[in-house]
């Protein structure tokens, strides 16, 4: 039958007809239906600066949930700051390990590991600090590895931005029922990503104050509001923010970011 196919869609090409009037049936399957575009569309955002951004938004939440371990660990309380010390290796590092690789970045989950053991088994060794230094030190030689060109650019670094803000929302809904706060791991997972979120803003706002004034002043306006949501590291009794009205504060940044990078 395939010579057969060949032959009718050549004389549909010249003679003008329809390939259904060939082989009488134009019923989309799995064998007609053109896939070179997609597959090429799909290739060329899987290269190159979009897939640093994916990368990037990995060492983001690494960041986030470092920064809300240690926050945690400030306030002598390491049973709650352990879960999110072993979150980048358990939830993140094997989805950057081969980029890792690419990017010649020295392995380091041995480091987060060996801090995550310490926090479990001796809180309160001056060790802590150091291997907590050193965890972090790691992460950021990671994301040193994007050209620096590239990382101060607000183009990239929004984009970020929007998917950390994203992780940083879905996790703060998780965190509430019935209008409490009755996951307190989401809920620090949360702020974490968004306290980030809100660094890596900081190294881009000279640029966005000059270039994109408009966008700037709701970004910054929205975010500052947004951190409300979490006026500690231990959970308030109540939620300081519905889930709704932090989706909300998500979407204006995420609308104003998205004008910028589309320019």
């Amino acid at each position: 039958m395939k010579p057969f196919r060949y032959i009718c869609l050549a004389a549909a090409a010249f003679a003008v007809v329809t390939l259904s009037s060939c082989i009488g049936d134009n019923t989309p399957t799995a064998e007609n239906v053109p896939t070179t575009a997609p597959v090429a569309q799909t290739q060329s955002t899987e290269g190159g600066e979009a897939k640093d951004v994916g990368y990037m938004t990995k060492m983001a939440l690494m960041k986030g949930h470092l920064m809300v371990a240690k926050e945690l660990l400030d306030k002598n309380e390491p049973k709650q700051a352990e879960p999110h010390i072993g979150h980048p290796v358990e939830e993140i590092y094997s989805d950057v390990e081969s980029q890792l690789k690419e990017k010649n970045v020295k392995e380091f989950k041995s480091t987060l590991d060996n801090l995550h053991d310490l926090v479990k088994a001796k809180p309160k060794d001056a060790k802590v600090a150091t291997s907590f230094t050193s965890s972090m030190e790691a992460v950021d030689g990671a994301i040193a590895a994007i050209p620096e060109e590239q990382r101060n650019k607000p183009e990239f670094v929004l984009a970020v931005i929007n998917r950390v803000l994203d992780t940083a929302s879905s996790e703060y809904e998780a965190a509430i029922a019935n209008g409490k706060i009755v996951e307190d791991i989401e809920y620090q997972d949360s702020r974490g990503f968004v306290l980030y979120a809100q660094d890596l803003y900081k190294g881009i706002s000279s640029q966005m104050q000059t270039a994109y004034p408009e966008a700037d002043k709701a970004i910054t306006s929205s975010m500052s509001e947004l951190t409300k949501a979490w006026p500690s590291v231990i959970p308030p009794s109540a939620p300081a923010k519905t889930p709704k009205e932090v989706t909300t504060l998500v979407n204006t940044i995420e609308e104003n970011a998205q004008k910028v990078i589309k320019t």
